[in-house]
């Protein structure tokens, strides 16, 4: 009977994993976009950074750090109000990308910043020196040396952000993890909610294993 009950559910699963999907490639472009300036930002404009600004530095860290301290759940609900302005509902797959999208970045945007404080200063000195402006600098050299390191941020953000598909249900987002917990929790159905484990599982290592062949590949040292 289990086994039937996996095969009649393989349908929507399927769709399950079609909107955690969904919710990954609307969030993750927009996250890398919008974090990496922000975490340019964070850090040129912080103590040692080639355009220090105690006021800018200030903000941007204390608006990321709220942001961050938000645990998800909290801030779907906070912003229902926002996403319901943004996409016109509050309820589904689309909806929940915008309070991801906000997480996302302030979550990115700090491991950006940490990653550009790990780049030896003596490659920028020596850009600077030979005559390149700030901007030329910050993309030509900081982000090009930086660049194992952000995609191992990626990395992990994308992983984390699968778990979140479970908090996605709230809103009808739907997604792999809420798929698992309406079987599992709400329906009783254990071989069904297994088999959507070993499906995030699988998914998790495919991430991981991508984001590690891709941090050896720019990786110079490996």
């Amino acid at each position: 009977m289990s086994a039937e009950r996996v095969l009649a559910a393989l349908p929507e699963m399927a769709e399950a994993l079609g909107e955690t999907a969904i919710m990954l490639l609307i969030t993750v472009p927009i996250a890398v976009l919008a974090a990496i300036p922000t975490g340019v930002l964070l850090w040129s404009s912080g103590p040692g950074g080639p355009s220090p600004s105690p006021r800018l530095h200030q903000v941007l860290n204390a608006v990321v750090n709220l942001v961050r301290s938000f645990p998800f759940l909290v801030l779907l609900i906070a912003m229902i109000p926002i996403t319901r302005l943004i996409v016109g509902t509050s309820v589904g797959t689309l909806a929940v990308t915008v309070p991801l999208c906000v997480n996302a970045v302030a979550y990115l945007s700090r491991f950006v910043e940490q990653n550009l404080l790990q780049v030896d200063p003596g490659v920028i000195e020596a850009a600077q020196a030979m005559g390149a402006s700030k901007l030329r600098t910050i993309w030509s050299v900081l982000l090009v040396e930086a660049r194992p390191g952000l995609a191992g941020s990626i990395t992990i953000m994308v992983v984390s952000f699968i778990s979140y598909s479970a908090i996605a249900g709230l809103v009808g987002g739907g997604g792999i993890g809420d798929f698992a917990i309406r079987h599992g929790y709400y329906r009783y159905e254990t071989g069904v909610m297994v088999v959507a484990v070993l499906v995030m599982i699988a998914l998790v290592q495919l991430v991981q294993l991508v984001g590690n062949l891709t941090v050896r590949r720019l990786d110079k040292r490996l």
